[in-house]
Parts: structure tokens; sequence; C-alpha cells
């Protein structure tokens, strides 16, 4: 779908996917986008030009961004009179995104190297084009590795990877002049600029950080923005902080927490280190966060429904349509359909956009996934809300250790449980 540059449109996109769009030119191919220019002028950059390249030896053209009528990860328009007075090299003080930027590697205060650049996030915003993130996830790599297939498969199947981005906010600004630039992409995580940080991404750079890093950092935020932070990091890395920081200082953290958001965080520690947290609290509400915590030990298995579909694999498409609207009018989960054998055996899930979009005589056994995301019977309530959290489904089976499949748990009836 292509995007016209209007004042009313916001659109996303990634340069690994506009590299190598066809620009066009009062209707005919002219080249390929090679290059995006920006000026670091603010705390995101702006792109300002394109670079095209042109074949059979002819000049490249660097054409301001403002000369883009349409642009589109597979067809670039631009709304210029002719070619040649645009061509043209940039200056080494101009800032490439994908020759200085893609495939560098990402680097802390300390030179630590956190991972590599793989990709860059781009927002269409008024009429501007603004590199906003550095991209260093598995997705990110799967896509620089030419797998878009494996990527689609993933993310829009099974949603298997996090997506990690940085905001073009916390990187340092790159050299004046090109030429000095050393390949690493520096980020600018200094005390006085920690207060400026949403918690959701300070948790998202904490994460990245080593634990010396991580605790350096931590340790200079105040404590109202420590106790939200802390309560962004995702459990495995709260229990590596928390482990490393003094004892009375969690709890005075904890203690500005809801009773809700301190069972949570709590229940991601060992027992007795819980236990001795507690004992050091001065929280209004200890009796609710007990009981919280006692009910996130809970059996997933207690919260399920029986009312949700199953069909057999061999089943088309067409006929599972028709199923469907026979079975949903009873079902609690309407988004997936689980795939079964005659042992009730899960093996599959097919989700409702997918057999809506399968050719009827496709089966089941063709478009489901097999790689599925399930609870266990003996997880608990806290098991459950850790997997919704990070994988985001609507719903998720519970099966036995022979993968035969109990019910099924939603995500409102995890996540709403009352705090």
């Amino acid at each position: 779908m292509n995007t016209f540059i209007n004042k009313a449109k916001e659109s996303s996109y990634f340069l690994s996917d506009l590299i190598g769009a066809k620009v066009m030119v009062q209707g005919k191919k002219v080249g390929k986008l090679d290059d995006l220019l920006i000026r670091e002028q603010e705390k995101i950059p702006e792109v300002t030009h394109i670079i095209v390249t042109r074949p059979f030896g002819h000049k490249s053209l660097l054409v301001p961004f403002e000369k883009v009528e349409t642009l589109a990860n597979d067809e670039v328009v631009l709304n210029i009179p002719d070619i040649a007075s645009f061509e043209g090299e940039p200056e080494e003080t101009q800032v490439l995104l994908k020759d200085h930027i893609l495939d560098k590697k990402v680097i802390d205060l300390d030179e630590n190297e956190i991972d590599i650049v793989y990709d860059v996030k781009l927002v269409l915003r008024n009429k501007k084009l603004y590199a906003t993130d550095v991209d260093f996830s598995r997705y990110g790599l799967l896509k620089r590795l030419g797998l878009r297939y494996v990527v689609k498969f993933v993310y829009h199947l099974a949603e298997m990877f996090k997506k990690e981005t940085i905001s073009w906010a916390y990187v340092q600004p790159l050299p004046e002049r090109m030429g000095s630039f050393k390949g690493n992409v520096k980020l600018k995580i200094l005390k006085e600029t920690l207060p400026e940080i949403h918690p959701v991404d300070l948790a998202d750079i904490l994460e990245e950080l080593s634990e010396e890093q991580r605790l350096a950092i931590f340790n200079e935020l105040d404590t109202d923005q420590a106790s939200d932070t802390l309560e962004e990091i995702e459990p495995r890395v709260q229990r590596s902080l928390i482990s490393s920081m003094d004892k009375e200082r969690v709890a005075d953290l904890i203690d500005e927490m809801t009773p809700g958001q301190a069972a949570d965080v709590l229940s991601a520690l060992p027992a007795e280190d819980a236990e001795e947290i507690m004992n050091l609290m001065e929280h209004t509400e200890t009796e609710k966060i007990e009981s919280l915590l006692e009910e996130q030990d809970d059996s997933i298995i207690n919260l399920t429904t029986k009312h949700f579909i199953r069909m057999l694999p061999g089943m088309t498409t067409d006929l599972a349509i028709g199923a469907f609207r026979k079975f949903g009018e009873e079902a609690d989960v309407l988004d997936y359909i689980y795939v079964v054998d005659h042992e009730e055996k899960l093996e599959g899930v097919v989700s409702l956009p997918d057999l809506l979009m399968a050719k009827p005589e496709s089966h089941l056994q063709d478009i489901m996934v097999t790689q599925v995301i399930s609870l266990e019977e003996t997880d608990t309530i806290a098991d459950a809300k850790e997997k919704f959290e990070r994988y985001r489904f609507h719903a998720l089976p519970v099966t036995t250790a022979d993968d035969v499949i109990r019910g099924v748990v939603t995500y409102r009836d995890i996540m709403g449980l009352e705090h």
C-alpha cells in the first residue's frame, strides 16, 4: 500500500524495508532507493535527503525528502521536473543511515558491547520523516539476513520474539565528520538525563546492559523512579537486580507500589527472599499483598474453560469455517482453533484470521502453528501472567505433560484478577 505524504498521515517504516525500493519520476523508474541522509540537530534526527542509485553507470541522485510524494516499501515516487539537476553525492559531514548505522555495534558508556544495529525505525509525521529508534532485535536480524518469510511466520503466527529497540534520544551524537566515525553506536545513558527517561523506556534499556552497568544506573534513580522502573522490568532481570541490592532498599521501592504491583514483583523472587523483604516493608496493605501472593501460587487449572473450539487436523478450512459458526455460539474463546487428534493431544493452533484467509481446500494441518506456546496444568497464576505479558496472546492452552489439552485460559481472566 502506498503512503502519500500529507499532514494528516503518520506511518512507521523500517530502513531495511525501504532500501532497494524502486524510485519513480513521472511514471518512469529511474533507479532504486539506496540510503537516507539525516540531520542530528534535534533529539530525534530528521531525514533530509534520499540517495537514489541508477543503472548503467549513471550518477546517483541526491533528492531532498520534501520532493518525495509517495513513500512505500516497494515504491518511492518523486515530484521533480527532471533528474539531471539532482545528480550528486553526500558530503562527509552528512550521516547516512545505511552506510553509517546499520550493522554497527551498540555500546554503553563503558565501551561494553550490547548488540548490533540490525535496523532503524522511521516515523513519517507532518510530511517529515524521522529516525526514531535503533533496532537490535532478533526480528531485525532475520530481516537483515533476508529471511523475510521466517520473520512473517514468527511474528504473525507465533509471536515468539520480543521486539527490542532503543529510542534515538538515547543515542550519543555522531561525529561532525563521518570520516572519524569508528563504527560504534554509543548510548548516552548519563546521570543527568535519567530523570527524563520514561520508566518503560528505562526498563528496556536496563534489560540490555551488563549486571554491573545496570546496577550502577539503577542506584542513581530516586525512589519513585526506581520503583516505577523496577515494576516494568521483566521478571528474570528483576530477580538479578534485586539479588544485587540491599534488602532495605528493595523494601522501600516495593512500599511505593500498589498491592497488586508489589505482589507481581515479589512473586518473581524465591520464597525466602520475598518473605525477608515483606518483613522489612511498611506497606499499609501487607495482608492484601500476602493474599495476592498466595493467589499467585494457585494452580492455573482452576481458571481454565472447557468451552473452546477444537478440530481434527484433516478437516478442510471450508468445513472448519462452517463448524466454527456452529461451535462459536457456546465457546468462551473465539480467537483460536485448537487442532487435536482423537486422544485430545494438542497438535497445533490456527488463528481465526488465518482460517478465514486460507484456501477452502486447505487442511488445518497445512496452516496450523505447531510450535504452540502453552501452559502446563501444574503452572501457577503467576506463571500464566508472565507468559501473557511476554507473548500477548488472547488465550493460552493448558496441557498435561503428554500434550493432552485440559482447557484454555484467557488473557482477560488472568490479567483481570483483582489487585
